[in-house]
């Protein structure tokens, strides 16, 4: 099995993996996709990473470093998606080990991610394979009104 990571940084590099990116995000359009990826990267440092076996794309990550007062230096992992038709063969967790790897290299001292509450496979993925913990409840408001 060849399995090879690859950084995606350029626009049409984002753009061929949209259809991946897509089983995760079916809200984003194409192009907000790629729009908010560039912007991501230029703005918030985020990094799109591919994992591809024998050439073929199964799986993506995204994540970005990050300085809080709560975690201090960490690493934001905001998507991760293996394909649909892929799932339970390892690339998940070898996404987040390469991106756990990458921040040891990098100075930063843990990795957090969220996930939609009604993703309960999701959630035993990362307790149960992947050695992480529930660290919080995660709120939003998206109604954002002058008032």
């Amino acid at each position: 099995m060849d399995i090879t990571m690859k950084d995606l940084q350029s626009e049409e590099e984002i753009r061929e993996v949209y259809p991946l990116m897509n089983q995760l995000r079916p809200h984003l359009d194409e192009e907000e996709y790629v729009s908010l990826v560039l912007e991501a990267q230029a703005k918030e440092g985020y990094r799109l990473r591919g994992l591809f076996e024998e050439g073929r794309l199964c799986a993506l990550i995204g994540f970005q470093p990050m300085i809080t007062l709560y975690y201090g230096r960490f690493v934001w992992v905001s998507d991760l998606v293996t394909d649909v038709s892929r799932r339970s063969e390892g690339f998940g967790a070898y996404l987040l080990r390469d991106v756990e790897t990458w921040a040891h290299d990098h100075a930063f001292t843990s990795v957090a991610l969220s996930s939609g509450l009604e993703k309960t496979e999701a959630h035993r993925f990362y307790e149960e394979k992947a050695g992480y913990s529930r660290a919080s409840f995660v709120f939003r408001k998206t109604d954002l009104k002058e008032e």
